[in-house]
């Protein structure tokens, strides 16, 4: 029909050919013998809508990408929400709010990377696979973007337990040196309290309880930190509290990410379970501080002959026991407390964006939880007879 009306039209007109002509083209396709000309009416080049009810629709389109590249040679297009894996098979249609948060997630992290000009494969494998389950949100690829620029957490993150603390809080390298730095002092200050006239009779059980703490305080800020979790599913095979144990946060308070959540009892199993750490690291550590002691108060003994009575050896095993009770059941709770909501609830949102008020506050805290700590130690370790 569109080629009639174009013959109707008088707009336009055939080449007039000659008997030659004809007799020339008549061997020739049929398709070469038509020839239009056309002619365009002029139109009026006044537009009446004004240009400022369109702008804000190409602003719009400048602002926000078409699409984000995909894994896989897809995409996710901003526009529709749509998800094309480029591997097959339907997709998620109709989701709930975990497959939105989930999308969502996915989306930023693509245009963050797309934006630094990275590739998912550049990240880590875990890191990668979070991505693209849509476990993580933009804010934490831009978070490990920024620490690779340090020669030190680069080396850091290649292990996965400091990647997911890192990932978590950007200040944990720092809360680290804290604690080891002035857990010395604060102890031995500690027991010098509650010793006093005794401290210097009884220095073997005071160098006992600094080299457990020495020890330990490494672990106490380690275990309960928050985390990022990177840790992939468990097997099939794997028991009922295996998978209960593994789905729990590190700390019990922490922030859950977008398109995360944790029940209660989840987050009363991240007690239980680093509860059980802390007991393995107490007995442990408290093993070999108690056993250094027992070396010194012996070589002591062999030197003087008049402290053979004033100072006898620790018990081994039930000191042992007792510090791991005590890591497992009073530092587990302080400081589950002390690194999901007095830091992450509390100090983190208001002081965000002044790191070194933060780190200041931080530091006066983890210093006043360490001397608390000692003090309790003390009280504790006399009240079932072990000191």
């Amino acid at each position: 029909m569109a080629i009639a009306a174009c013959f109707n039209n008088p707009s336009f007109s055939l080449p007039r050919r000659t008997a030659t002509a004809s007799s020339r083209l008549s061997n020739r396709p049929a398709a070469s013998l038509l020839h239009l000309r056309l002619s365009i009416p002029a139109t009026s080049t006044t537009n009446t809508t004004p240009i400022s009810s369109i702008l804000p629709l190409f602003q719009s389109r400048i602002q926000r990408p078409i699409f984000v590249p995909f894994s896989g040679g897809g995409y996710i297009d901003s526009g529709s929400n749509h998800n094309n894996s480029g591997g097959g098979g339907g997709g998620e249609g109709g989701g709930g709010g975990g497959d939105d948060a989930s999308d969502k997630n996915r989306e930023e992290a693509f245009l963050v990377l797309a934006q630094a000009g990275r590739a998912l494969e550049s990240l880590p494998k875990d890191l990668a696979a979070a991505v693209e389950a849509g476990r993580i949100p933009g804010a934490v690829v831009s978070k490990f973007l920024e620490l690779e620029k340090s020669p030190l957490l680069r080396w850091l993150l290649q292990f996965g337990g400091f990647k997911e603390r890192l990932l978590a809080d950007d200040l944990f390298l720092a809360k680290v040196g804290m604690e080891c730095g002035v857990g010395i002092f604060t102890k031995t200050a500690a027991e010098y309290e509650r010793r006093r006239e005794n401290f210097f009779n009884e220095i073997e059980i005071v160098f006992c309880d600094v080299v457990m703490a020495i020890l330990a305080d490494f672990m106490l800020v380690y275990l309960p930190a928050p985390t990022v979790s990177l840790r992939p599913a468990l097997a099939t095979g794997a028991g009922t509290i295996a998978n209960f144990f593994h789905n729990c946060p590190d700390n019990a308070f922490q922030v859950a990410l977008s398109g995360t959540s944790y029940s209660f009892l989840q987050r009363t199993g991240a007690i239980v379970r680093n509860g059980a750490k802390l007991f393995a690291v107490g007995t442990s550590s408290s093993l070999v501080g108690t056993a250094v002691t027992n070396c010194l108060i012996n070589a002591r003994k062999a030197v003087d002959k008049d402290a053979a009575g004033e100072v006898e050896t620790l018990p081994i095993l039930s000191t042992s026991v007792g510090y791991g009770v005590y890591m497992a059941v009073s530092s587990n709770l302080r400081y589950q407390v002390l690194a999901g909501v007095i830091e992450q609830r509390m100090l983190e949102p208001l002081l965000h964006q002044n790191k070194i008020m933060l780190s200041a506050l931080c530091f006066a805290v983890r210093t006043g939880n360490t001397y608390l700590g000692s003090l309790l130690w003390v009280d504790y370790a006399r009240l079932i007879g072990i000191q």
